[in-house]
């Protein structure tokens, strides 16, 4: 008798896993909620291209994501570290960044760009000399900055560097700082909404690409295929029009 109901038991236990849907797997997204249109907040949510970018992957490919709005700086140690699994935040990908993480294939491209108050009558001059310049740490913008202006000695004025880009820009409209420098979408999309005009763009041919921890292939393997597939279905077209 307690061979059968033993037998019964497992029998249930094997009709229970068949019939029971598969839980998905839930991934952690860093993002820094300050980039719009790539990743901001609107009525206390974090939304933006990038976003839709990676819950269409994420869809295409049958798991599921929860985001982290932190630091631009703390991503990149966020996944070393394992308290993130994926970076989607209009990342740069960059040889830098490679040796320490590793990217899917690019699903953007952009340049930078300068921006100074509306009014100011500043142009591209501000670039040299003693000006004053903000950037966003460990942004491609605060890169280049650091390597095509301070270490050349072309820019004599101070450069500060905050968190977030709406710190930056908030300094250039209190008239605090001549310039900020930052990725030319995003400079597009501040400057629809504030006082502050574009100066000039600098061609760098940046590319953004999806983030995970080095050595993830399994996880990498995953959005390069997500990314392959809304790029053939067309998806990855509605958001570019829907964003920019």
């Amino acid at each position: 008798m307690k061979k059968c109901l033993f037998y019964l038991s497992m029998i249930a236990l094997v009709l229970f896993a068949a019939i029971t849907p598969a839980v998905a797997k839930t991934y952690v997204v860093g993002t820094s909620a300050d980039f719009p249109p790539f990743e901001y907040i609107k009525d206390g949510q974090i939304v933006g291209f990038d976003i839709d970018l990676i819950k269409a992957i994420a869809k295409s490919q049958g798991f599921d994501v929860k985001f982290q709005d932190i630091s631009f700086d703390s991503l990149i140690p966020g996944l070393t570290a394992g308290t993130i699994d994926i970076v989607a935040s209009g990342m740069t990908i960059t040889e830098e960044r490679k040796k320490v993480v590793d990217f899917t294939e690019p699903y953007y491209s952009a340049n930078q760009a300068v921006l100074v108050k509306k009014g100011s009558g500043k142009n591209v001059t501000v670039l040299f000399g003693n000006h004053k310049i903000t950037v966003q740490t460990g942004t491609t913008g605060d890169l280049w900055v650091e390597e095509n202006l301070e270490k050349t000695g072309i820019l004599k004025g101070k450069v500060t560097r905050f968190d977030t880009f709406v710190l930056a820009i908030q300094d250039l409209i209190n008239g605090n700082v001549d310039a900020v420098v930052l990725d030319t979408p995003v400079a597009k999309r501040y400057m629809a909404e504030n006082p502050v005009t574009m100066v000039a763009e600098i061609i760098t041919g940046e590319e953004y690409g999806i983030a995970v921890a080095k050595g993830n292939k399994d996880l990498l393997d995953k959005l390069n295929k997500g990314l392959k597939e809304i790029k053939a279905n067309g998806k990855l077209d509605e958001l570019l029009k829907k964003y920019f």
